[in-house]
């Protein structure tokens, strides 16, 4: 078979670039020049990654986990019938029944993400062919209050966080009188462990302006600003490229496909404050101003950006529109429930066997999500929980996975269905260093305008420390929830007023691991340095010395390939748990 005959398309968002995406494409150009040879974005399987698809004669083939060094073999199978890659590479083939692996995909309900993965993020042509700006032509024969209307028939939320309905927030800002109105696409995505936005902006870029270009059109806004997070440098290159093809095809500019509808677009470059996720700190910092929430009202809606009517949506709420434009805002609401119409992305991760881009039904319940799509745990341990809505979610336990996904369900729970992060933990996770860990994340990242949320936090972060390291009281942890309600009651934002919420949950569902800390001086997952020592189980040692070359502290000692002969200086033991990490015979016990 010739080469000619192939095309090869290979995921190079970035997480695929990371995992080594560009030396496999280099590797396919030169083993067959010949080939036609595609780059796409992310489609979300980021467990998978390098994924390569080649659609030849032979039939459809996708590969996962692909390197440079499988790329021979893939050749040569396809092309003169050699022997196939092992099973573990081969995620669909004519040959052979489906994999578990891509069930991942069959078990979504893609909306926002319908052309990630599948079209070049460059090609305006390739974005056109999957019905691109269809829905900016449809809504330049509506009125302003038609495509409203048809917003609101959808029932679609904000899904950046706080889910205000989209319907009502655009009325807000079409009521007001003025001759300039600016429409902000927040894409400031912060949350440790999301990247759903970074996504979308680099994946499917047009979609995003096309929601923006229908947005604007609501509202009557004529400026339109992308907030992208600097971090995201291929988001903001391809939504660049993006902006510079659509404005010379007539969908951006004056006059834009002839009509007298006028919009422009600018990409502003956030430097990484969390809090300029917060649509009053974020326009601060569009305007060159330090990024600082303002109390409200006055609402961005009235007066905005440089004092004008604005509206911020979130990058994946804008991701929806066409959609909804093209089929009708009934057809999206038939997704989803009562409360919550539509589906959501989440960013699956942690101790997760298949983690990466998620989008389901909402309504879809929390553990069909981590066991059917995510596949349960990555290292075979027990699921202990998952931490819902980013660093100002809430933790819940394994059972309270039968919740469903949507708004008013997992705020019952003391999570949030937030902008979409999903973090899962099993067993091996202390719960009071996670409330830790996020409580600091919260902390370092409060901007210091308010003091509950500047001095609060700082003291809820004391409390956890002196908690981790055994030395609170059984009265500290009252405290403890004291400080969370009164942050929450008066912080000025969202940031503070969110941040207790891993603390609160933590406190309600596993306050034993809590209370283990402060009476027994003990952390029963193993992971508070100050409280656990390590010892090797002598009848399980095989002398394979991997600890002894681990541990940075030189610890441990030992005659190689001699069994039973390893021991933990303790006095040198720093307790970083590297030696637990290399130990293949498991034999070292954290106690």
């Amino acid at each position: 078979m010739n080469a000619a005959a192939l095309e090869i398309i290979i995921g190079e968002g970035t997480c695929g670039i990371a995992a080594g995406a560009v030396e496999v494409t280099e590797a396919f150009k030169a083993e067959a020049p010949t080939a036609k040879i595609r780059a796409v974005s992310c489609a979300g399987m980021c467990h998978q990654e390098v994924l390569v698809e080649v659609n030849s004669p032979k039939g459809y083939y996708k590969y996962g986990k692909v390197t440079k060094k499988e790329v021979p073999q893939i050749l040569g199978f396809l092309l003169k019938g050699e022997s196939q890659l092992a099973e573990e590479f081969v995620l669909v083939a004519p040959e052979v029944p489906a994999t578990e692996a891509n069930g991942y995909m069959t078990q979504q309900t893609r909306i926002a993400l319908r052309n990630v993965g599948l079209l070049d993020p460059t090609s305006l042509e390739e974005y056109e062919a999957r019905d691109g700006y269809k829905a900016l032509r449809k809504i330049l024969g509506l009125t302003p209050q038609e495509v409203i209307n048809e917003v609101k028939d959808s029932g679609i939320r904000g899904r950046g966080g706080a889910g205000f309905p989209s319907h009502m927030k655009w009325s807000f800002a079409a009521a007001q009188q003025n001759d300039t109105k600016y429409l902000i696409c927040n894409g400031d995505e912060g949350d440790p462990g999301a990247f759903m936005d970074r996504s979308l902006l680099e994946g499917d870029p047009h979609n995003v302006i096309e929601g923006m270009l229908i947005a604007a059109y609501a509202i009557g806004a004529t400026h339109g600003y992308a907030y992208i997070r600097a971090e995201y440098p291929l988001a903001v290159k391809n939504f660049g490229l993006a902006i510079k093809s659509a404005t010379a095809k007539g969908y951006l500019g004056n006059n834009i496909l002839g009509s007298s509808f006028n919009f422009e677009i600018k990409i502003k470059e956030g430097a990484g404050a969390f809090v300029c996720g917060e649509e009053t700190a974020l326009m601060a910092s569009i305007e060159g101003e330090r990024g600082m929430p303002r109390r409200r009202p006055p609402f961005p809606a009235v007066k905005g950006l440089f004092g004008k009517p604005t509206i911020i949506n979130n990058v994946e709420t804008l991701s929806n529109l066409p959609w909804i434009l093209n089929n009708g805002g009934k057809a999206f609401a038939a997704y989803g429930t009562e409360d919550s119409k539509g589906t959501k992305v989440f960013a699956l991760a942690g101790a997760i066997k298949r983690g990466g881009l998620v989008e389901v039904p909402m309504g879809t319940k929390v553990g069909d999500v981590i066991y059917g799509i995510g596949g349960g745990s990555a290292s075979g341990r027990k699921i202990k929980g998952a931490q819902l809505g980013g660093p100002s979610g809430g933790c819940i336990p394994a059972s309270l996975f039968d919740t469903p996904i949507e708004y008013a369900a997992l705020q019952k729970t003391g999570a949030i269905v937030g902008s979409g992060g999903m973090i899962v933990f099993d067993d091996k996770t202390c719960m009071v260093d996670l409330a830790k860990f996020f409580l600091q994340f919260t902390q370092l990242e409060s901007c210091g305008k308010c003091t509950f949320c500047r001095i609060g936090t700082l003291r809820m972060k004391e409390l956890l420390t002196l908690i981790s390291e055994g030395k609170a009281k059984l009265e500290d942890l009252d405290l403890l929830e004291e400080l969370c309600v009164k942050i929450v009651d008066n912080s000025l934002c969202a940031l503070g007023g969110t941040a207790p919420n891993p603390v609160l949950t933590t406190l309600r569902y596993f306050k034993e691991e809590y209370i283990a800390h402060i009476v027994d001086h003990r952390c029963p997952a193993g992971k508070c340095k100050a409280l656990i020592t390590h010892k090797v189980i002598q009848s399980d040692c095989t002398g394979c010395s991997l600890c002894e070359k681990a541990c940075p502290t030189d610890a441990i000692t030992g005659e190689p390939k001699v069994a039973h002969s390893y021991q933990i200086d303790m006095a040198k033991c720093i307790n970083c748990s590297m030696c637990v990490e290399v130990c293949k015979p498991n034999c070292i016990l954290v106690e």
